[in-house]
């Protein structure tokens, strides 16, 4: 049996999108080992992914510590790779490939581009467009690329949910990446959910998940907060609370293409740092709301499209 390595490090986002290549990935290699490199927060869900056969953690420290990189070496060339598909596309994979795994066939940007084009032109296109070229190239068979199947991630919620939720629910996610904050983040979700407590509060509870470090901030809102025992939910029950919620509405942020690949019910809201054909976080039913500038995004106008489509 022969081993392939894919590396997808996240964002959760990314990692998302990436579930239908590595599905194609598997399902075009049955009889070899799929080996996933990934964060560790990513960890426990892609060891329940049934195209990977088995998931491996990259610190990703500085690479001037050469003890890490010593070892991620020797761990990576123990399974002798046959061949790596190299799905997370940045410097610091190009490094993995000049100085890690020198040997293995790679695919890559790098050997997708058409001559004469550059890295740069070719990021430009839509990121599952992107993604289907690089597999097609590397003989890949794609059927599911552009729609990652994420049936495996859904467990009964029900013993958590219970104990914040007592009808349907409206799901909002209001944050986005810090770093991202001034492009990605909406800041009138506050009367957005006054707006929807008046008009679905018989029909629809308001409901926020907040991640790791934004439990304080999500109590800021008034919604019924979901936690696990006080903590975060883990990305599987935050797969299943999104597969269940009526309705959504969402910041381009990771739950987002989640939203978009289930086909949920909603909204996302763009301002000017992309759009939603280059990031592929559009879907038959999860519809972008686009603005040149957030701030002048109103809160009128994102409800009347919620009522558009929330009937």
């Amino acid at each position: 049996m022969s081993n392939i390595l894919i590396i997808k490090h996240g964002s959760l986002g990314d990692l998302i999108q990436a579930i239908g290549a590595i599905e194609d990935i598997k399902k075009s290699n049955i009889k070899s080992k799929v080996v996933l490199i990934t964060s560790y927060v990513f960890f426990d869900l892609m060891s329940n992914c049934p195209y990977v056969d088995e998931v491996l953690v990259d610190k990703r420290l500085p690479r001037w510590n050469i003890f890490y990189l010593y070892k991620l070496k020797r761990k990576l060339t123990s399974y002798n790779f046959e061949k790596v598909f190299d799905l997370q596309n940045s410097k610091r994979t190009r490094f993995y490939k000049k100085y890690l795994l020198t040997s293995p066939i790679w695919s890559s940007t790098e050997t997708t581009l058409e001559p004469g084009q550059t890295k740069k032109d070719f990021d430009q296109e839509p990121v599952l467009e992107r993604m289907e070229l690089q597999l097609k190239k590397s003989g890949i068979q794609t059927l599911n690329v552009k729609k990652s199947n994420l049936n495996w991630a859904y467990a009964n919620i029900r013993n958590i949910t219970k104990n914040y939720l007592n009808k349907k629910y409206i799901l909002i996610f209001p944050f986005c990446s810090k770093k991202f904050e001034d492009k990605k983040k909406w800041p009138f979700y506050s009367i957005l959910i006054s707006f929807l407590k008046s008009k679905y509060k018989d029909k629809y509870d308001i409901a926020i998940a907040p991640g790791p470090n934004e439990i304080e901030e999500a109590h800021s809102y008034n919604a019924n907060i979901v936690l696990n025992e006080k903590k975060h939910l883990n990305l599987i029950q935050l797969i299943s609370l999104i597969k269940d919620a009526s309705f959504i509405i969402s910041n381009d942020t990771g739950p987002a293409h989640i939203c978009s690949h289930l086909n949920k019910n909603g909204l996302v809201l763009f301002g000017k740092h992309t759009t939603p054909r280059k990031v592929s976080i559009e879907s038959e039913n999860f519809k972008p709301i686009i603005s040149t500038d957030l701030k002048l995004l109103r809160p009128e106008t994102v409800m009347s499209e919620v009522k558009k489509k929330l009937n």
